[in-house]
């Protein structure tokens, strides 16, 4: 009996550390999603939770509600029209906190940034935003894809088939871009993804219509260079240009909402971010 208990106990220890090599390695598996990534210990130890912040909207800033196939549940926008009439858009994409004050931030920079732009930062969570990692992590790995792909397509369709559309987010929103530039079909005028968790369907990638900036960071443990490199590979294959743009920083080094954001980092990635996207809405 002794003896069978101690193969018992020894089983569950490696069982327990089996668990925790995968949870460890879930972005290097083939079979890896967002999903496995964000219930990721370490993952969730790594976001600090945002700071407070007083950020005062620009009068022109608002929220906005527009229809989607779900005619129950409409979806929600922050929008920033710009000073004059433009046929050219930027579509922003929250982190996994969801669209705070923020990314609401990050859309008056961008336009700043790019100019004659209209703006809109996306709300994939229906109004929810989440303030600490747990509530973050409940949040971002329970996403329903399809909820999320009928958001975007409910937006696209509030913009018109008469515009330009670039996409740009952050880690979970970079995940989230990319699938929005692939939606835009012909109108999608570049994608960047910040650390964004690379799409893996092949299928998917071969419909792109667009080149992708990814931005990467060297000491990211997460999202290995690999992965990246794979799904660069997918993306020029389907005809398009990839460029992956390395910083010796950790992931999350340009949220936003980051306390511990590298600000030099942050800095040199939205001018080249900049460079791309106005070549790519033709804003020159």
């Amino acid at each position: 009996m002794g003896m069978q208990k101690f193969i018992l106990i020894a089983a569950v220890l490696l069982m327990g550390f089996g668990s925790k090599v995968n949870a460890q390695s879930c972005c290097t598996q083939q079979g890896a999603t967002w999903a496995a990534l964000a219930m990721n210990t370490d993952f969730r130890e790594a976001h600090l939770a945002p700071e407070p912040l007083a950020y005062e909207a620009p009068a022109k800033g608002s929220m906005i509600k527009f229809n989607t196939l779900d005619a129950n549940a409409p979806g929600n926008a922050y929008y920033l029209p710009s000073d004059k009439p433009t046929d050219k858009v930027l579509i922003l994409f929250h982190e996994w906190w969801g669209l705070n004050d923020y990314i609401k931030q990050e859309a008056e920079n961008w336009q700043k940034l790019l100019g004659n732009v209209d703006v809109y930062a996306i709300d994939l969570y229906d109004g929810k935003v989440a303030d600490s990692p747990s509530i973050a992590q409940k949040l971002s790995s329970g996403m329903d894809e399809k909820r999320g792909e009928t958001l975007i397509k409910g937006l696209l369709s509030h913009i018109g088939n008469d515009k330009l559309i670039a996409n740009l987010g952050w880690c979970f929103g970079g995940t989230w871009a990319f699938t929005a530039g692939r939606l835009a079909e012909k109108q999608s005028a570049g994608i960047v993804m910040y650390y964004g968790f690379p799409e893996k369907d092949e299928k998917k990638i071969a419909t792109l219509k667009t080149d992708v900036l990814y931005v990467w960071a060297s000491q990211d443990k997460f999202i290995t260079k690999n992965l990246v490199d794979d799904f660069g590979k997918q993306v020029e294959a389907s005809g398009h240009k990839f460029t992956m743009q390395t910083f010796d920083a950790v992931h999350a080094f340009a949220n936003p909402s980051n306390p511990k954001h590298d600000m030099l980092a942050t800095k040199q990635a939205e001018q080249i971010a900049k460079k791309f996207l106005t070549e790519k809405l033709q804003l020159q």
